[in-house]
């Protein structure tokens, strides 16, 4: 279940606004926007001081973390491409200091090496808590049934997206966990249909809620292979939850709309459209992005989103489509704290939801490339099973 205990920064009198900032409790309440200001001056302080790179980089665009005064000015902190992170390793922090070492890619292609100091993961693990608490899916009463669209690893991996679908378990207390990804004898993961099928069948009838996490390409192939065999369809506990993550890349071209998929999940699993939802995060940025029941990414008080143009990087409007570019305090382990994603997407307003906080919706991947992400590596494995 979730703690109370909060993590606490690496140094609590260069960090004090970082900690007190990511302390904050509630994840979409309205704040005094010099909260903000102040933990991103302290965090791009403490980067410039403690990383030879990040002060190059501030050097060579003349800035100064003295310049933050408004919101307005939270658009000229030097940024990080997300990408940068697949070919060089850079710390903030001593190596003595690092508590986890995530990596990105499920089995090929150029990995994201990501460092974390004991605040850097919890801070977002926390915020974590914090939002599965404001949706009400904290739930220690109540046993449930796992199922997880991840890889199944061996000990002690690295792997980030394994390592989130499993701290994910923790929120509802675990009955039974299927793992769909299966570990092969050469090192490789298959996709064990039949394992997942019987797990499901076997739910139903155990009348448990249950709760499915990891990529939605493997929950469409499930959903395929179902109707293709003409299996019955499934009622599961209405309380039953999905929280999807890790996009279709690599596989675009038989990514379903989410709607679609949302809507066989209703009609063959038997659980409700607001319980089905998308989660955002890169071992790059964690702060979780969660949808709301009307679907869309709200953003959290501890992040901001900037939508940057493709060509020179410059901030764009709301409604344009442009590179998703992520500021946020939390990440002292390495210069993190201002990344430019390979991911296309626009910024909104207005939710019908009621939630105030803005909101962005993923317009898909940038251009081409030879890097694979987890998703990749995972629809890579699908490509095998069919």
């Amino acid at each position: 279940m979730t703690t109370n205990e909060s993590p606490k920064v690496i140094d609590p009198i260069r960090l004090k606004h970082v900690q007190s900032f990511c302390d904050i409790h509630n994840p979409y309440q309205e704040i005094d926007a010099s909260l903000f200001i102040e933990a991103m001056k302290e965090v791009c302080l403490w980067h410039m001081e403690n990383s030879p790179f990040y002060r190059s980089l501030c050097s060579q665009e003349n800035f100064s973390p003295d310049v933050l005064k408004t919101t307005k000015d939270l658009e000229r902190i030097p940024t990080v491409l997300a990408h940068f992170f697949k070919e060089h390793e850079v710390l903030s922090v001593p190596e003595k200091a690092v508590a986890l070492h995530l990596t990105s890619s499920g089995t090929t292609g150029q990995k994201s090496q990501v460092f974390f100091d004991d605040w850097s993961i919890r801070a977002p693990q926390g915020m974590l808590d914090r939002i599965f608490e404001a949706y009400g899916w904290v739930t220690p009463k109540q046993n449930t049934n796992y199922l997880l669209y991840t890889y199944e690893t061996e000990a002690g991996s690295k792997l980030g997206t394994a390592y989130t679908d499993h701290y994910l378990c923790k929120y509802a207390p675990a009955n039974q966990v299927t793992i769909a990804l299966k570990m092969q004898g050469d090192g490789s993961h298959g996709f064990d249909f039949p394992g997942v099928m019987s797990a499901l069948q076997r739910f139903e009838k155990e009348g448990l809620p249950v709760r499915i996490f990891g990529f939605p390409a493997f929950l469409a192939e499930t959903l395929e292979r179902m109707e293709n065999l003409g299996l019955a369809p499934l009622k599961l506990h209405p309380d039953s939850l999905v929280f999807l993550g890790g996009g279709w890349k690599g596989k675009a071209s038989k990514a379903i709309p989410k709607s679609e998929l949302y809507e066989k999940t209703t009609r063959l699993l038997g659980i409700p459209d607001h319980r089905l939802r998308d989660g955002f995060g890169s071992v790059e940025h964690c702060i979780p992005y969660v949808e709301c029941d009307h679907h869309e990414f709200h953003i959290p008080i501890w992040s901001k989103v900037i939508i940057r143009d493709v060509k020179n990087l410059k901030p764009i409007g709301l409604n344009e489509i442009g590179f998703l570019s992520f500021l946020s305090p939390y990440m002292t382990s390495m210069p993190a704290h201002a990344v430019v994603m390979g991911d296309l997407a626009s910024l909104h307003e207005s939710c019908p939801c009621g939630n105030t906080q803005p909101f962005f919706r993923l317009k898909g991947r940038a251009g081409t490339t030879q890097n694979k992400s987890c998703a990749i590596a995972a629809a890579e494995i699908l490509g095998k099973n069919s």
